[in-house]
């Protein structure tokens, strides 16, 4: 819509402008709402993206950077403490935000709060806890901090140009945009923001491997990351459940999620688990609601107490077990029911050059090298051109060594103070830079002894120059360098790692934490992915199924209440649950939603579910180009409780449809242009392994797929004899009186 013209209001119109009203003032003025965005809240955007929320290549965001420098501009490193309301104050200079938003992000930096692995402040009073969120932190009048000895690697050769430099809010004092970080600091520590339309998620890696890895990856960039960068390693400890693929997924494009559970110990005498160590992701009193919540609701009825523990000596939760109870079966049952075992989202955003990316770990590492490359290349550079400069003064000494006494007649008998510079240069042909560096000797300076003293360098200086040369002019000679300040990092500040992993076959946990009453019902899914489980006499009262605009069911399975349901996946991934996950509805309500309740990953469809008791039986996968596979429901059997399985079918080919039988019998193949054809189970022939790309089963047309499968049932067909063609035919078009196939 075109904006509208002003209308000049009539009395104004009328009469000549009046001392003080604003022209314009008080009128609406009808503007596109494209406009808008782009004028007020593209910039607003722009600057959460850029200003706030999202890390840079050196680690950090602009409020950490402009607190940890302003620390080194007050000698912070390596000194006394001081006030920490004496660090805000000064950092006001740089950061316009307000007090509490500076100590805010002083804390979360300090070795008080533990929420780094490797702090940057050094913290003395009380900083409160990350793991709590009822600990709070004393006001900045009564801590003290400095900076950390790790802060020497942060800003080493920072007065060497080896960054840029700009000017603050004001333009009173400069500040720089990076810090010139001798290691990839933006892997060490976790760094998390939400900016507008994007966040960032970058979990905490153990230093000793990073840098490991770096090095490594420096001399070989074929280098396999898992063998040296093992997994995160998170300030808390806790144990990560090792998955190789998500992990490997994570280290690729930097996405994903691993799970990190809580480590405990059973007190036998107390008759209690203590829990020491809890996830990143929650709080000690985030648990501790939960298990009262779950005690009241009748579904831990192995727990007599729960109390918040901590103190002096750190974080513990104890909980108080009844007469007889098995704390190993009680702890995997709280592992699933409560945050003691979270999933941890990783989202590897960066500002590259002012640019948002999301990179992987091994992009990451390549665009740290280059980053450090450059700020080993300036600094080189400076020092290269300093003592280029020394080495020209000492050379305009070194002319006035052969005649001292000319110089001092020189000074002497010229007249004029401006022209003591020019007569040196043409008594002893030396430049105006070293004519002005001899005239400022002092008379004491002008012996043959200082002289020569001086001048010894000049020979020292030239090597030097040679070799910071050679540096700047070879690529491998920087990595080298790169790699020599790693190594020192390593024997400096390694740590040994704190989160314990754990592999697969070392979990022990039985797969039914408790007995769930038995019982017939249905189950319902639809396309969009939700699903409802109703009982059978709920069922004949029900009306029509009620659905979101749109939707369809597009499963239905009579089941009981004690089984497992397996959701396939367009990611070739299978998500297990029970059924008695899902609580009992009607035909009135939308259902549950599953890529929620199981924690499916972004945009992941739904293809397929089967529910089983037992396992046995077999799955069918019928794959776009006509072939089928057929792998056992016992290859998705785990004796784990892990949910989520990858690597569910082969990938290579599209999946067309699926089928779950539990006994051999006979199914349809549908294709997109309608053919049918009939064909026996027996003829698949079975697979142990998921990954198999089958048997050519249904010979395709030009530009048709398979579209459907159907467990075949007496009477679908008028004539079942016409669509048993054999395997690798391509079947029969529907004949006029066969009934529709539902």
């Amino acid at each position: 819509m075109p904006p509208r013209k002003r209308k000049e209001p009539a009395s104004r119109a009328s009469s000549p402008k009046l001392h003080g009203i604003i022209e314009g003032a008080g009128e609406v003025v009808e503007q596109p709402i494209v406009d808008t965005l782009e004028q007020n809240y593209m910039p607003y955007a722009m600057s959460v993206i850029m200003s706030r929320a999202i890390p840079e290549i050196d680690g950090f965001k602009p409020s950490h950077r402009k607190l940890l420098y302003t620390m080194y501009k007050m000698g912070l490193l390596g000194s006394a403490r001081t006030k920490s309301a004496n660090i805000v104050g000064q950092t006001m200079k740089l950061n316009p935000h307000g007090d509490t938003a500076i100590y805010d992000t002083m804390v979360r930096l300090s070795r008080g709060y533990e929420a780094l692995l490797h702090p940057y402040i050094d913290s003395k009073g009380n900083f409160g806890k990350y793991y709590s969120r009822d600990m709070a932190w004393a006001a900045s009048r009564y801590t003290e901090a400095r900076l950390d000895d790790l802060c020497r690697e942060l800003f080493e050769d920072i007065d060497k140009d080896t960054v840029d430099f700009m000017d603050n809010y004001d333009n009173t004092m400069k500040e720089p945009t990076l810090l010139p970080a001798r290691f990839p600091s933006v892997l060490v520590n976790a760094n998390t923001g939400i900016a507008v339309g994007m966040a960032s998620s970058i979990c905490p890696f153990n230093l000793a491997e990073v840098c490991q890895t770096t090095i490594d990856f420096l001399k070989n960039p074929e280098h396999d990351f898992l063998s040296t960068l093992l997994a995160p390693d998170f300030p808390g400890g806790g144990q990560l459940l090792y998955d190789r693929a998500a992990l490997e997924a994570i280290y690729q494009t930097g996405k994903g999620s691993f799970k990190v559970r809580s480590r405990y110990a059973y007190d036998k005498s107390a008759n209690c688990i203590d829990v020491t160590q809890i996830p990143p992701t929650t709080t000690i009193e985030a648990i501790v609601e939960k298990i009262v919540d779950l005690v009241r609701q009748g579904k831990l009825k192995e727990i007599s107490d729960v109390r918040d523990e901590s103190g002096l000596d750190g974080l513990k939760i104890t909980i108080d077990l009844k007469r007889g109870i098995d704390p190993d079966k009680l702890m995997q049952k709280l592992f699933r029911l409560t945050s003691l075992e979270d999933s941890f989202s990783c989202n590897f955003n960066v500002l590259v050059a002012g640019v948002p990316r999301v990179m992987g770990v091994k992009t990451l590492l390549e665009e740290w090298i280059a980053f450090r490359t450059e700020c080993v290349r300036r600094r080189v550079h400076f020092d290269l051109s300093r003592k280029k400069e020394k080495l020209h003064l000492l050379r305009g000494l070194q002319a006035i060594l052969l005649d001292i006494d000319k110089a001092i007649a020189i000074v002497r008998h010229t007249e004029e103070e401006t022209a003591v510079v020019p007569n040196l240069m043409a008594g002893f042909s030396i430049d105006e830079v070293q004519a002005e560096y001899v005239a400022e000797i002092r008379l004491r300076h002008l012996n043959r002894e200082y002289i020569l003293k001086r001048t010894e360098e000049t020979e020292q200086l030239e090597q030097e120059i040679d070799r910071l040369q050679a540096i700047l002019d070879s690529k491998a000679k920087v990595k080298h360098l790169i790699i020599q300040e790693l190594q020192q990092i390593i024997k400096k500040y390694g740590q040994p790692r704190k989160t314990m992993l754990v592999y697969p076959e070392d979990l022990d946990e039985p797969e039914e934490w408790e007995e769930a009453p038995d019982y017939p019902v249905y189950l319902f899914l639809s396309r969009e992915g939700y699903v409802k489980k109703i009982t059978p006499q709920s069922l004949r009262m029900s009306g029509e199924q009620k659905l979101k605009e749109g939707d369809r069911i597009t499963q239905q399975e009579e089941t009981t209440n004690a089984c497992d349901v397996l959701f396939f996946t367009d990611r070739a991934a299978v998500y297990k649950a029970k059924v008695s996950d899902f609580a009992d509805t009607k035909a009135s309500v939308i259902g549950e939603y599953v890529p929620a309740k199981l924690g499916m990953e972004e945009g992941e469809t739904i293809l397929y579910a089967a529910v089983t008791k037992d396992y046995q039986g077999f799955l069918l996968f019928c794959f776009a180009n006509g072939k089928v596979a057929r792998v056992p429901m016992s290859s998705y059997a785990t004796k784990t409780n892990r949910r989520r399985l990858v690597g569910a079918y082969s990938e290579k080919i599209p999946l067309g449809a699926m089928l779950y039988r539990k006994e051999e019998g006979e199914f349809l193949l549908q294709s997109t242009d309608g053919r049918l054809l009939l064909l026996s189970t027996q003829d698949i022939p079975e697979k142990t392994t998921r990954s198999t790309q089958g048997v050519a089963a249904m010979a395709l047309k030009k530009n048709q797929t398979v579209k459907a499968a159907l467990p075949y049932r007496e009477g679908m067909l008028k004539n079942p004899a016409r669509y048993r063609k054999g395997m690798a035919s391509a079947g029969m078009l529907p004949a006029a009186d066969d009934p529709p196939l539902s």
